[in-house]
C-alpha cells in the first residue's frame, strides 16, 4: 500500500524534494490504531520541518508503505523504497517486522532510524547503518517488574502467545523478578480461554496477572473474565507493552479497562516544543496522542537534523548517527553503543508505569517513573 507525499508537490525552488521512506503498520493483522499515531507523528514533522525551510530548501517528502505487521512486506518494502533513491527510512513499530526491515536495511546500507519496536536484538550483529529512538524491553521491562514489586506483587501470572517479541518480554521479566524472590507463572493462551485463565490464576495465588497478548484479541475477553470473577478481586492486571495507552482500549473496556499498568515513553512533563506537538497532534487525531505518536514526530526531527548537518547522501546520514544531537518531544535526543544493544540506541528516552484513572477512564495517572 502506498500513500501520497506529505508534502504536496514534489518539486519547489530550491529543488526536488528529498524523499524519506516510512514503514507503518496501516491494515490488518498490524496494529492498525499504533499505525495511525505513528503516521501522524511523522507526517507532522514532515509539515514543520518543510514550514521552516525543509532540507537546505529543499522540500522533505515522506514515501509511505505498509507493512500490516508482515515480515515479508516489511522487507519487500525496504528493498523499494531503496530502489525509488530514499535517502533514509523510518518508523515501524511490530518489533518482529522491525527485526526483519533493520536486517535488510542494513543489508542494502539504507540508513533506518526505528521510531518504536523495542526488541533489544533488533539486528543480530552490531549494526552500522540503524538507529532506534525507542528504549529496548530489557529496560522498559525491568522497570516494570521494579513498579511491580514495589507494589507487593512478588507472585506473577502471565497470559503469553507464541512470539519472539513476548517470549522476549516474559525472559526479561522472570529474571528480573527471579533475581528479587519473585516468581513467574506462564499461562499459554494457545491451550487456555479467558475462563480458564481464571481458573488458573485462582488455584496459583498470583497476585498479578500480565498480559503479554494481542488486543482486541485476546486481551479484551480475559479482562472482561478476570474483571468479573469474584475469586480474583484484587488481583492487579498488567499490560506492559502499552496497550492501554491506546483510546481503542477504553472504547472496548470502558470501566474495565481502567487502573491496568502499563509502560509509555513520555516524560513527568512536557517540554515547549512537547505541548507544541501535542496540541497539533490531538487535532491531527482527533484523540488523545499516544507516545507511539510522539516517536515518530521524533524520528522525522532526527534525520531532517542528520539530512541538514550531513548531506543527503546515505552514507553521511548512517555516519550522523553518533554525531547527531537534536532536542525532541520528549527530550534531548542523541545516540549512543548501549551495551547489549547491536544498533545506534538513544539511550534513553523517558519511561513511566502508568495506568488509566477509574474515576475516569480517559485521563491517565502516572504510577512509576524511571
Amino acid at each position: 500500500m502506498s500513500t501520497p507525499s506529505s508534502q504536496p508537490g514534489a518539486e519547489r525552488a530550491g529543488g526536488p524534494s528529498v524523499r524519506i521512506g516510512a514503514l507503518v503498520p496501516l491494515t490488518p493483522p498490524g496494529w492498525v490504531e499504533a499505525g495511525r499515531h505513528l503516521l501522524a507523528g511523522l507526517e507532522l514533522a514532515v509539515r514543520d520541518v518543510n514550514d521552516a525551510g525543509g532540507i537546505g530548501g529543499r522540500p522533505l517528502e515522506l514515501v509511505v508503505r505498509d507493512t500490516a505487521a508482515d515480515p515479508q512486506k516489511a522487507a519487500a518494502a525496504v528493498d523499494e523504497l531503496a530502489r525509488l533513491g530514499v535517502a533514509a527510512l523510518t518508523g515501524e513499530y511490530h518489533s518482529v517486522v522491525a527485526r526483519t526491515a533493520a536486517a535488510r536495511a542494513e543489508a542494502v546500507g539504507l540508513p533506518f532510524l526505528c521510531s518504536s519496536a523495542v526488541l533489544d536484538a533488533l539486528t543480530e550483529e552490531p549494526a552500522t547503518w540503524v538507529a532506534r529512538l525507542a528504549p529496548a524491553q530489557s529496560r522498559g521491562w525491568r522497570i516494570f517488574a521494579d513498579f511491580l514489586l514495589g507494589a507487593g506483587h512478588e507472585r506473577v501470572a502471565v497470559a503469553t502467545q507464541p512470539s519472539v517479541y513476548w517470549a522476549s518480554g516474559l525472559g526479561v521479566l522472570r529474571d528480573h523478578l527471579a533475581a528479587r524472590g519473585g516468581t513467574v507463572t506462564e499461562l499459554d493462551l494457545t491451550a487456555l480461554t479467558p475462563a480458564a485463565v481464571c481458573d488458573e490464576l485462582a488455584r496459583d495465588g498470583a497476585t498479578a496477572l500480565l498480559l503479554l497478548v494481542g488486543h482486541p484479541e485476546p486481551a479484551v475477553p480475559i479482562v472482561r473474565a478476570v474483571r468479573r470473577d469474584r475469586r480474583l478481586a484484587g488481583t492487579l492486571i498488567g499490560a506492559p507493552a502499552g496497550q492501554p495507552e491506546f483510546p481503542g482500549w477504553a472504547e472496548s473496556l470502558g470501566d474495565d479497562g481502567a487502573a491496568i499498568p502499563f509502560l509509555r515513553y513520555l516524560p513527568e512533563s512536557l517540554s515547549p516544543l512537547g505541548v507544541r506537538v501535542a496540541a497539533a497532534l490531538r487535532e491531527r487525531l482527533a484523540a488523545t496522542p499516544s507516545f507511539v505518536a510522539f516517536e515518530g514526530y521524533d524520528t522525522v526531527t532526527v534525520v531532517a537534523e542528520a539530512l541538514r548537518s550531513h548531506g543527503v547522501d546515505r552514507v553521511a546520514v548512517a555516519g550522523s548517527w553518533p554525531h547527531v544531537a537534536v532536542e525532541g518531544t520528549r527530550g534531548p535526543i542523541r545516540f549512543s553503543r548501549a551495551p547489549g544493544i547491536g544498533v545506534w540506541q538513544w539511550a534513553w528516552p523517558p519511561i513511566q508505569v502508568a495506568d488509566r484513572d477509574p474515576a475516569n477512564p480517559a485521563r491517565f495517572r502516572t504510577l512509576h517513573t524511571a
